[in-house]
């Protein structure tokens, strides 16, 4: 997971994978969130209840359970030879794995071991950027270079997109409509090139006096 998939997005899928093992909905397989940011997240997390939305505190006030980000059949996992343990797993598993996009990270040695596999799923949770393997793998490509190598997709490949960390077109102009008329330049850096250039129209609408999408080799004097 990036960083925005560490802080928020693992806790999310964290704890619907929780209510599905407590409502008999999914097998009772081990899981593993294998990421160290994502687990120093997860205590951060675990430190704040009064942050939690109503959903999360009436899971708690149920008692359902004390912590909804760890139950029995959840385990994190920290250090390397750990880490690397689990390419050698028996039996079917969950890992939950960095970075985002597939680019770097222990995802990678996941990937490796994994997607030569018809028995295995890789599941893609949130946007891909251009370019990257993550994009590669939900574009279906049939091979794809991991760690140097030339890698056989037959693993089968999901996709889903609801739980994007990223806030959506509305969102974020209700999110810089009240400081827009104080900027000189916006830039939008971020987004496929069709959802980038709908967001600057969107800034300019909203009374951005001067909105760029910059493309490789732009240069700009501040």
């Amino acid at each position: 997971m990036s960083g925005t998939a560490a802080v928020g997005r693992t806790q999310e899928i964290v704890y619907a994978l929780h209510r599905l093992h407590l409502a008999g909905q999914i097998p009772d397989v081990p899981i593993f969130v294998d990421s160290p940011l994502a687990v120093d997240v997860t205590e951060i997390f675990r430190l704040h209840p009064e942050c939690y939305d109503e959903d999360l505190q009436d899971f708690i006030a149920r008692d359902r359970h004390p912590d909804p980000f760890g139950f029995d059949r959840l385990r994190y996992i920290r250090n390397v030879e750990d880490s690397k343990a689990l390419n050698d797993l028996e039996g079917p598993a969950v890992i939950i794995s960095a970075s985002g996009m597939c680019e770097h990270g222990r995802v990678l040695h996941h990937l490796k071991h994994t997607l030569w596999s018809p028995r295995n799923a890789v599941l893609i949770v949130g946007w891909q950027a251009p370019n990257t393997l993550g994009r590669r793998l939900v574009e279906g490509h049939k091979s794809v270079r991991v760690l140097g190598e030339e890698v056989p997709v037959r693993a089968r490949v999901e996709v889903i997109n609801g739980y994007s960390a990223h806030a959506d077109r509305a969102a974020l102009l209700a999110w810089a409509r009240p400081i827009l008329r104080r900027l000189q330049r916006v830039f939008v850096v971020h987004g496929d090139p069709k959802p980038a250039a709908a967001l600057a129209e969107g800034l300019r609408e909203a009374g951005a006096k001067w909105v760029a999408i910059p493309a490789e080799g732009d240069s700009f004097e501040m």
